[in-house]
C-alpha cells in the first residue's frame, strides 16, 4: 500500500494513525478480509462485515424510528440492508473519531434499496445540533458488505 515502511499507532479513542506519514487511514476486518482506506488530505472511515452474521439486533439497538420504517419487508433483503446500515454507521463513527456517539440519535442513513453496490446519504448530528452530511459508497461481495466514506 505504501512506498516506504510505515508505523501504525492508535489514538486514545482507538482511531488508527500512521506515525511517519501525514496520510489518514481507516481499517476494518472480518475473519476473511481486511479493508484499508487511506487519503492524503481527508478524514475517512471504512467498515466490513460478513453477511453470515445476523444483523437483527442492529435494528433494535442503533436504528432510528425512521430507519426502521424504511427497512425492506423481504427477509433476504432485510439482513443485507441492516448490514449496510450498520457498516455505514460504523464508517461514519470511525470518520468522526468521537466518543459517546448515539448511533440511533446522531447518525441517520437515508432510505435506500440495497443493491450489490451503490451510494448512501447520511447525516451526522453533533450533540450541539450541528449537522454534517455524508455520501458513502458500498459494495456487496463474496458474502460480505463493505462501506466507506472520504471527506
Amino acid at each position: 500500500i505504501f512506498d516506504e515502511k510505515v508505523y501504525l499507532g492508535h489514538h486514545d479513542n482507538g482511531r488508527p494513525f500512521l506515525h511517519n506519514s501525514a496520510q489518514e487511514i481507516s481499517i476494518s476486518h472480518t475473519n476473511r478480509f481486511v479493508a484499508i482506506i487511506t487519503h492524503r488530505d481527508e478524514y475517512l472511515g471504512i467498515d466490513i462485515e460478513s453477511l453470515s452474521r445476523n444483523f437483527s439486533a442492529v435494528e433494535k439497538k442503533v436504528l432510528s424510528e425512521d430507519e426502521i420504517d424504511d427497512l425492506s419487508e423481504k427477509d433476504e433483503n432485510r439482513n443485507k440492508q441492516l448490514a449496510i446500515i450498520w457498516c455505514a454507521k460504523e464508517a461514519i463513527y470511525k470518520r468522526m473519531s468521537l466518543m459517546g456517539v448515539d448511533f440511533a440519535e446522531q447518525i441517520e442513513i437515508d432510505k435506500f434499496t440495497p443493491h450489490d453496490e451503490g451510494t448512501l446519504d447520511a447525516v451526522f448530528t453533533h450533540k450541539d445540533g450541528m449537522e454534517m452530511e455524508f455520501e458513502l459508497e458500498y459494495m456487496v461481495f463474496e458474502g460480505h458488505v463493505m462501506v466507506w466514506l472520504v471527506g
